[in-house]
């Protein structure tokens, strides 16, 4: 298994709407990626390693997939789409990374 994350750094002055990420574009990725992606999950930082300091990043997304090539496979195809609503929640350019998920 693997799991694609997408990280969107916190800048100061940057723009992320928390409420349209997750109300509009998770929805709308869950259901063009489709079965593609076994799990989910949403981080919205709340602070740095310290009370009081920011957190590093806005928002951290992460897509459980078989491997790249199923991710690959079902992203291109809705990749305009996706892509294309970025700018609807946030002018952070996102980070992304592809991780092969170990048990421990």
């Amino acid at each position: 298994m693997i799991k694609v994350s997408i990280l969107y750094p916190g800048k100061a002055g940057s723009r992320f709407d928390v409420d349209y990420y997750l109300r509009v574009h998770m929805p709308m990725a869950a259901r063009l990626l489709g079965s593609a992606v076994k799990a989910v999950s949403v981080e919205i930082g709340v602070s740095g390693a310290m009370p009081g300091q920011p957190a590093p990043f806005a928002a951290i997304v992460g897509f459980t997939c078989e491997s790249p090539e199923a991710f690959t496979a079902a992203f291109l195809p809705v990749a305009g789409q996706l892509q294309g609503d970025i700018p609807n929640y946030t002018d952070i350019e996102p980070v992304i990374q592809v991780s092969e998920i170990r048990e421990i």
